[in-house]
C-alpha cells in the first residue's frame, strides 16, 4: 500500500482481498465519488500483493490481473488487446513490429476482431497461464491428451484473472455494447475471471436496460472527512529534501524542518479550495505549485541571516588576526560586543516564528483562488505556474502594508488575458473577432449589424426615451434575460464567419492593404481575400490551436463545417482593439 491511501481505502482493499482469496464474485462494482484515484491505487497494491504472494508461495491459485482505463480505450479493440497483453505479461515491442499477443502456438492469430475473438482470446491465455502453472489443461484434456505435469511442489494451480477498469463511467459513451459482456465476462467466457468496475457514478445510472446485466457486489468508499483529506496532503509531503526538479524549486523548498508550516499551508489551501473540489489529487497538485512560492520568502529570510552570520565570522577573524602595525587600531565597543553576541555555529533552516507564518498566510491568502482557477481547469501547468509565479525577494523585511503592495497580481491564465496572441497575424485576429461576434450574436441579427454603414448601425442601438413600462401589482414583469455572452460561444457555420469576417475587412482594413488597382469594384478585393486558400489554412490553424473549436465531425465532407468561439470576451476585447474594432458597437447585447 503506498503512502498516498487513508485507512478508509485500506479497510477496503482488506475486503477486497479477502474476496480475491476466498470466494471471489464475478463482478465488483467500486464506488467512490471523491477520490477515485486513490481507490485505484490501493486496488492496484493489492493485486500486486496477490500476484507475487501466489507467485512464491503454495497457492493453489495463481492470480493475474489486468489494469483498463476506460478513457484510454475507447475503441473494442484498443479494450480488447490491452486486456490480453496484459494477462499474458505481453509488451509489443517495435523490433517486432508491435504485434500484440497471438499465443504460444498461434503465430500471427488476431483475437481484437469481435467480442467472440477476445472471448477464445480469454480462454486462450487462461490455458497458457494454466499451463505454465502446471495445472490441468482445458484444451489438453478435451483433446485426449491426458493430464499436464504437476507443478514441482505437487500442487496443481488453478489461473484466475482479474480485469480491473478505472473510469467505468466511460464504457456507457465509448464502449456501449461492451458494458453488458463485461458483466458477464466469467458466464461468457467460461473461465475464472473476475470483472471489477471503479467509478465516481454510482451502477443505477449506468446500469444497462432490461435487466441485461447481473447484480454485482457493491463496495461503497465512504467520503474523505476534512482530516482524512488533510492527512492524505501531509503525506504527500517528500521525505527527501531534494526537489525532483532543482532548477524549478530551490533545494531547500522541501526540507523536513518546514513540515510544521506545510501542515498549516494545507489547511489554508483546503478551507479556501474545498467548496470547489476536496479531491486529493487536485488538491496536492495545487499545492505542489503554490508551495514553492509561498515558501520562497522564508528561505530568502534564512539565507539574509547565514550571510549576516559570515559577515560577522569573517569579521571576528579578521580582527583575531590583526598585524603588529594594527594594535593602535581600536574597535569600537559597540563592535565588540556584536561580534561577542554572534553565534558560534552557522544558523540552521527552521520552522518560522508564529508571527512570520499568520504573515505568510495573510500575503498569500488571495492568490489561493487565482491558483484554484488557473490549476484546478489545467488552463496552465505547474511548473508554468512555478516559473511565473514567485514573491519578491526579501519581502518579509518589508512593513506589512508595503509587503502587501509589493505582491505580485497573480493572472488565471496567459489565455484569459491575451498574453501570447499579440503575435498573431493581422488576418488571424480578425477572424477571432469574427468568431467571437458569431458565437455571441444571434444569427437573426447579423442583417441589421452588419447589412448597413458603420453610421446606421450606431443610430440602431439608439432606443426611443419615454416612461417605464409598467408592470401590474403582483406580477414580476417578465423573467429576466441572461446575455449570450455569460451562456457561452454557440455554433456556427463557416459561411457565417467569411461573411462576418468580410465586413469586417471591408471595414477596418482598408487602409493597411497594399495597392491593387486591378480590383477596381467596391467590395472586389475583399471578395477575393475571403476566397484565398490562405484564409481556409489560417482558420485550420487556429482550430489545432483551440483558438477556434471544431462541432462537426472533420471526416463528413458533404456538412458545412461549423465551429465555436474558444477565446473569451477580454481576449477578443483586446484583440479587436489591435486591429481597431469597436467591439462592442457590433455586439447584440454588449458589456
Amino acid at each position: 500500500m503506498n503512502g498516498f491511501t487513508h485507512s478508509l481505502h485500506e479497510d477496503i482493499a482488506l475486503s477486497l482481498s479477502t474476496l480475491l482469496n476466498i470466494c471471489p464474485p464475478p463482478f465488483i462494482f467500486i464506488y467512490d465519488p471523491e477520490a477515485p484515484k486513490i481507490t485505484s491505487s490501493a486496488v492496484r497494491s493489492v493485486l500486486s500483493t496477490l500476484s507475487d504472494t501466489a507467485s512464491t508461495s503454495k497457492h493453489p491459485v495463481k492470480l493475474t490481473y489486468a489494469f483498463v482505463n476506460a478513457v484510454s480505450c475507447f475503441t473494442p479493440r484498443l479494450f480488447y488487446d490491452t486486456v490480453l497483453n496484459a494477462v499474458a505479461c505481453w509488451q509489443p515491442s517495435w523490433e517486432d513490429g508491435s504485434a500484440n499477443w497471438s499465443g504460444a502456438d498461434r503465430e500471427g492469430q488476431r483475437w481484437n476482431e469481435n467480442l467472440d475473438t477476445f472471448l477464445h482470446g480469454l480462454m486462450a491465455v487462461h490455458s497458457q497461464l494454466e499451463s505454465e502453472a502446471g495445472g490441468p489443461s482445458p484444451q489438453s484434456t478435451r483433446k485426449g491428451k491426458g493430464k499436464a505435469k504437476e507443478a514441482p511442489l505437487g500442487i496443481q494451480q488453478k489461473c484466475r484473472l482479474v480485469l480491473f477498469v478505472e473510469r467505468a463511467e466511460r464504457l456507457k459513451e465509448n464502449l456501449p455494447d461492451l458494458l453488458v459482456p463485461l458483466t458477464r465476462l466469467a458466464e461468457l467466457a467460461r473461465v475464472d475471471v473476475v470483472t471489477i468496475l471503479l467509478s465516481h457514478v454510482r451502477w443505477e445510472d449506468l446500469r444497462p436496460p432490461l435487466g441485461a446485466s447481473p447484480e454485482p457486489y457493491y463496495m461503497d468508499v465512504p467520503a474523505l472527512s476534512k482530516q482524512a483529506t488533510l492527512d492524505i496532503l501531509a503525506s504527500s509531503f517528500p521525505s527527501s529534501p531534494t526537489p525532483p526538479d532543482s532548477s524549478l524549486v530551490d533545494a531547500d523548498t522541501y526540507n523536513l524542518s518546514l513540515r510544521p508550516l506545510y501542515i498549516h499551508f494545507i489547511a489554508t489551501l483546503y478551507s479556501i479550495c474545498s467548496p470547489f473540489t476536496d479531491d486529493p489529487h487536485e488538491l496536492a497538485y495545487i499545492a505542489a505549485a503554490f508551495w514553492p512560492g509561498f515558501v520562497k520568502p522564508v528561505l530568502d529570510e534564512h539565507r539574509r541571516k547565514v550571510q549576516e552570520f559570515r559577515l560577522h565570522r569573517a569579521t571576528r577573524m579578521n580582527g583575531n588576526h590583526r598585524g603588529e602595525d594594527d594594535e593602535d587600531v581600536e574597535i569600537p565597543d559597540s563592535e565588540d560586543e556584536r561580534m561577542d553576541d554572534a553565534p558560534l555555529e552557522e544558523p540552521e533552516l527552521g520552522p518560522p516564528t508564529e508571527d512570520t507564518r499568520i504573515r505568510l498566510i495573510r500575503l498569500f491568502t488571495p492568490s489561493f483562488t487565482t491558483a484554484l482557477e488557473a490549476l484546478y481547469p489545467r488552463l496552465t501547468s505547474a511548473a508554468a505556474w512555478v516559473r511565473m509565479h514567485a514573491a519578491p525577494a526579501n519581502i518579509l523585511a518589508l512593513p506589512p502594508g508595503q509587503a502587501s503592495s509589493a505582491m505580485p497580481v497573480l493572472s488565471i491564465a496567459s489565455e484569459d488575458t491575451g498574453e501570447g496572441l499579440g503575435d498573431l497575424p493581422r488576418l488571424a485576429k480578425f477572424v477571432l473577432v469574427a468568431a467571437f461576434l458569431a458565437s455571441t450574436n444571434p444569427p437573426k441579427s447579423d442583417i441589421r449589424m452588419f447589412g448597413r454603414g458603420p453610421d446606421e448601425r450606431t443610430k440602431r442601438r439608439r432606443r426611443k426615451g419615454g416612461s417605464p413600462r409598467k408592470v401590474k401589482p403582483g406580477t414580476t414583469g417578465g423573467s429576466v434575460k441572461i446575455p449570450q455572452r455569460l451562456l457561452g460561444p454557440t455554433t456556427f457555420p463557416l459561411d457565417r464567419l467569411l461573411a462576418i469576417l468580410g465586413v469586417l475587412l471591408e471595414e477596418h482594413d482598408v487602409e493597411m492593404r497594399p495597392p491593387a488597382p486591378q480590383y477596381s469594384l467596391p467590395g472586389e478585393y475583399t471578395d477575393m481575400e475571403i476566397s484565398r486558400v490562405a484564409l481556409y489554412a489560417e482558420i485550420m490553424e487556429l482550430a489545432s490551436m483551440r483558438l477556434l473549436l471544431r462541432t462537426s465531425p472533420p471526416d463528413k465532407l458533404d456538412m458545412a463545417p461549423t465551429f465555436k468561439c474558444g477565446i473569451s470576451y477580454e481576449v477578443a476585447l483586446r484583440l479587436s482593439r489591435d486591429v481597431g474594432v469597436m467591439l462592442n458597437d457590433l455586439m447584440w447585447d454588449p458589456v
